[in-house]
């Protein structure tokens, strides 16, 4: 990486700011994370129940660069109303690979929120971290989550099957993955 070079930097859309997260979000990050709704389909993590367990996820996702893996916090441009999160995780330098990861406030659901943030996010991932391909994984009932990559190109490649042991039970997830040069073929 060259001085100044980023792979994480803020980015913005019509709507959206998309910035790292901070120690002024972790108010945010417990209300998302303490929610069974925005939950529902999360198998990897139990629900927030205390304080403590936001400031470790903030603690976990600062200094993005350093750690080659973020969190973006998704903040509306005119009210700064803090929306959710997305980023990236598991980044494979060596064959350019990386897992993309987000969470909505219910609130702001079918509302278009989402899709903009990964737009912006894709197209950091591909440009900024030289990603040639974006893994997703999808726990099988999240039928919004598997709509909406399915809308922006990505290809449902199979089961990743018990992916996750969560309270005692193993839940398959659905492999998703877009590739640069599909996500330019669309552009």
């Amino acid at each position: 990486m060259m001085s100044g070079e980023r792979f994480f930097p803020d980015l913005e859309t019509n709507r959206l700011r998309l910035r790292n997260v901070t120690d002024a979000d972790i108010e945010f990050i417990f209300k998302l994370f303490s929610d069974e709704k925005v939950c529902e389909f999360l198998y990897d993590e139990e629900l927030y129940t205390v304080k403590e367990d936001a400031i470790e996820f903030v603690q976990w996702n600062k200094n993005p660069e350093e750690k080659g893996s973020n969190r973006w916090i998704l903040e509306a441009k005119d009210s700064h109303e803090k929306m959710g999160t997305c980023g990236f995780d598991a980044w494979d330098r060596t064959n350019h690979i990386a897992e993309i990861g987000y969470d909505l406030w219910h609130e702001y659901w079918g509302r278009g929120y989402m899709k903009e943030a990964l737009v912006a996010a894709i197209e950091s991932g591909f440009h900024n971290m030289d990603l040639n391909r974006i893994n997703a994984y999808v726990a099988l009932g999240n039928t919004r989550s598997t709509n909406l990559l399915e809308r922006l190109g990505f290809k449902r490649e199979g089961i990743y099957r018990d992916k996750h042991l969560f309270r005692g039970e193993y839940f398959d997830h659905y492999s998703y993955s877009l590739l640069k040069r599909e996500w330019k073929e669309q552009k």
